[in-house]
């Protein structure tokens, strides 16, 4: 019936197993997509930090105010429908296609005919998709600002060694949602990327782990008293970035019922119309002058940031609806591995211990990956009684009946 299960690699009963192998691969091709962008993201970022620029919310603003751009295709096909096209009451709810999605057209129509106003699998409405991005919108906003945050305000070896942590949070919030299974090798999967992300933390420390170029603001000054200011700052992303991506899981479950770009383009338009008041508090308390940047660098780097965070946290989300929150958590921490390879094109050889630790970070990927490529029935070490089951069963029923 579904294209895919809830947990997000497992067949369900009227789809072929090829169909979900298919999604979950192309899934994983477009993490690798995300990671890479997303680490040419940090290097560009560290370099504007270098010179001087840092304004973590208004990186943080402006990066999300590019998802409005996904918007104009959408106002462009509705001017042209109500001019040119057919009456609206022939119009279907989205007019939308998936990537790479393939539907068992034997077994939809039977759905359809029993239960086609209550089932749970019918495409989101407009208004529907704009009352989810206004929820993402914030979760999102707080994970993305707190990271940047915590890199610009504290050590790099703190806010590395916190932010890991999401892992574990997505693994613990995802089960309590049900939608991942929790079992010994995803423990142990987190725990490895943990070790390894701590191991890279520790050798890119330094004693002298503030920033240059902070300024006297309030924020520099809490953080020299209070350093765990910036490692707060840090596990907030952890926690709301597992919270976002789970959030989404549970309420779009499949790609194929929600319009991306429409989804992206509203986060946009809600970020630039509720945000900026948080950044007037910042600049009136002191922690973050608005400050236009007047470097061609700086200009540079951000309109780069605005075009990856516009293409790769699409591409992101398509990669968790196609796979599962904890495989791109996880998979995230491939950046490391990235990143060291990047250093030594620069000229700058990892240490052994970083070496190390990203070679962790990939074994656990693996491992995450291949635990959630195989049917897991009564794998749970909780209970057997999981949502994907419950679901599938109550399909099930329906069919026959």
């Amino acid at each position: 019936m579904n294209t895919e299960s809830d947990s997000g690699g497992e067949p369900s009963e009227g789809v072929p197993r090829n169909t979900n192998t298919k999604n979950y691969i192309v899934g994983l091709g477009l993490l690798f997509a995300v990671v890479l962008l997303w680490t040419a993201s940090s290097f560009l970022t560290q370099d504007m930090y270098d010179d001087g620029y840092q304004k973590p919310f208004l990186i943080t603003y402006t990066n999300t105010a590019s998802f409005v751009f996904y918007l104009l295709p959408y106002i462009t096909r509705r001017l042209w429908a109500d001019r040119w096209g057919p009456p609206k009451s022939t119009r279907s709810i989205i007019d939308y296609q998936p990537l790479e999605q393939e539907l068992d057209i034997d077994a939809e129509p039977a759905v359809e005919l029993i239960a086609p106003i209550d089932q749970v699998d019918r495409p989101f409405t407009v208004k529907e998709t704009a009352r989810l991005a206004l929820g993402f919108c914030f979760l999102w906003f707080i994970a993305n600002w707190t990271l940047n945050a915590a890199l610009a305000y504290t050590s790099v070896a703190s806010s590395t060694i916190l932010s890991g942590t999401s892992g574990m949070f997505t693994l613990a919030v995802g089960r309590m949602f049900r939608v991942e299974t929790l079992t010994l090798i995803k423990i142990g999967a987190v725990l490895t990327a943990f070790v390894g992300v701590i191991l890279v933390a520790i050798s890119d420390g330094s004693p002298d782990g503030q920033p240059e170029g902070i300024g006297p603001s309030i924020i520099y000054k809490a953080a020299t008293s209070l350093p765990v200011l910036g490692d707060f700052l840090a596990l907030m992303s952890a926690v709301f970035y597992a919270l976002y991506v789970v959030f989404l899981k549970v309420q779009i479950r499949e790609e194929s019922r929600i319009d991306m770009q429409l989804f992206f383009g509203f986060v946009g338009f809600f970020n630039i119309v509720l945000s900026w008041p948080m950044g007037v508090i910042l600049h009136l308390a002191g922690m973050e002058r608005f400050e236009i940047p007047t470097t061609h660098n700086a200009i540079v780097i951000i309109l780069l940031n605005m075009f990856i965070t516009l293409s790769s946290d699409y591409l992101y989300v398509i990669a968790m609806l196609k796979t599962t929150p904890l495989v791109v958590t996880v998979g995230l921490g491939l950046t490391i591995p990235v990143a060291v390879i990047g250093d030594s094109f620069l000229g700058k050889p990892a240490a052994a211990q970083v070496l190390a630790g990203a070679l962790l970070v990939v074994i656990a990927f693996i491992a995450v990956g291949v635990e959630n490529a195989k049917p897991s029935e009564g794998g749970d070490l909780i209970s057997d009684d999981f949502v994907d089951n419950a679901c599938a069963q109550q399909s099930r029923v329906r069919l026959e009946h």
